[in-house]
């Protein structure tokens, strides 16, 4: 094409797209998503809301058993955003768990209070995911994960060697001696629950950014986001690294509501499985899909347990009929039948001349199949497409 082709090209296709904010009455304009996400985001807010008032209402057991749902939120949203994402598959993500808790302990042996320990311990991790990085950086696919694993056994052996933090019996955290046992389950379930937030929070800016870009290319194609000039390994470095402050954050407050340590517990590939578990049934390569796994994980297991083997018979069966007939995830059916969105990453373009459904006309066209398509659905980002699932 000669010069003055490319000019007028260039002339006609600014005159037919818009940016983000619009243009004029015949523009293409660019969204986050189909719909707007106002109700959406006044919907998290009040579930936060009632979740922060939720000691004041319901028993102690209720708030450690929600404990136990944040921790491993948190942990499967840092899974996901590691392999989802990032395509780094690691099975030793429990080496961050444990060392998490531990500094909690060592931190609080020198009357640090460990609430206030807690942040350190979260610093900590993402110190020591650097030199973990280094080791593992030019791994991938199974060399990868088996080096993660063997990296967190090691970490075990480490700790078993020093008997001031309990040798391989573990030990008790101290510095909660003169605090009301109700005050302290109401502290632990809001520090989790805070935690949680953050770390859901976070992963989304950080998709939303252009950082979130880079990621979604390494997703669909390493090698091509490669070529056309992304940071590759700085990104995989960074992901690697607040996936390691993530679940040091999940360790610490797993100790913190256990009051105890064990390295043999605290070390565990279980923790693993579990947040691997919840990623794949809910959704690998979208924010929604940990937190609707995770939900769906503690619904069997309070469903199955009373069952006895039976339990980890259907868990497995759960997870190979979802891997083989909706590898997208529970959450990838839903976002596809029904086009919602709970956190838009992605970009969508509006043809000249289209509006935005709403309301039941959005369900009703959605539901006849009759949803635009071709170039709107070309610019889907992180978690808005049905790109295939990271190797």
């Amino acid at each position: 094409m000669t010069a003055p082709g490319r000019a007028a090209a260039g002339q006609a296709a600014a005159g037919m797209l818009t940016g983000p904010d619009g243009g004029g009455p015949g523009a293409a304009r660019v969204t986050r998503s189909r719909r707007t996400t106002l109700w959406a985001a006044l919907g998290a807010l009040v579930v936060v809301v009632i979740l922060g008032y939720l000691p004041y209402l319901v028993l102690s057991g209720t708030t450690d058993f929600l404990v136990n749902v944040f921790v491993l939120m948190t942990m499967a949203s840092m899974w996901n955003l590691l392999a989802g994402y990032a395509g780094l598959v690691s099975v030793g993500q429990q080496a961050f768990v444990g060392l998490g808790g531990y500094l909690v302990l060592i931190l609080s042996n020198h009357a640090v209070e460990p609430f206030l320990a807690l942040p350190v311990a979260v610093a900590g991790c993402a110190v020591v995911g650097l030199p973990v990085w280094w080791l593992v950086s030019r791994l991938r696919t199974g060399y990868f994960a088996i080096a993660t694993w063997v990296i967190a056994s090691i970490f075990e052996l480490i700790v078993v060697r020093f008997p001031s933090l309990g040798g391989g019996t573990g030990a008790n955290l101290s510095g909660f001696e003169n605090l009301d046992p109700t005050l302290l389950t109401a502290y632990t379930y809001w520090a989790a629950l805070a935690v949680v937030v953050l770390v859901v929070l976070f992963v989304y800016l950080i998709l939303r950014s252009r950082l979130g870009l880079v990621l979604t290319a390494m997703r669909d194609d390493e090698v091509g986001a490669r070529s056309s000039g992304a940071r590759v390994p700085r990104t995989q470095g960074f992901v690697f690294v607040v996936a390691a402050a993530g679940c040091g954050a999940a360790g610490a407050i797993i100790i913190i509501s256990q009051l105890s340590i064990e390295p043999t517990a605290a070390f565990s590939v279980q923790y693993s499985a579990e947040m691997i578990f919840a990623t794949i049934i809910g959704g690998i390569g979208t924010i929604e899909g940990p937190i609707l796994g995770t939900i769906i994980f503690f619904a069997l297991q309070k469903s199955l347990a009373q069952y006895g083997t039976w339990y980890f018979i259907v868990l497995g069966l759960v997870a190979m009929a979802v891997a083989l007939w909706a590898p997208r995830g529970i959450w990838g059916l839903i976002s596809e039948r029904f086009g919602i969105r709970l956190f838009p990453v992605g970009y969508h373009l509006w043809p000249a001349g289209e509006q935005r459904p709403r309301g039941r006309a959005a369900l009703r066209r959605r539901s006849s199949g009759t949803a635009p398509a071709g170039p709107a659905e070309a610019s889907r980002g992180p978690g808005d497409g049905p790109g295939p699932p990271p190797g």
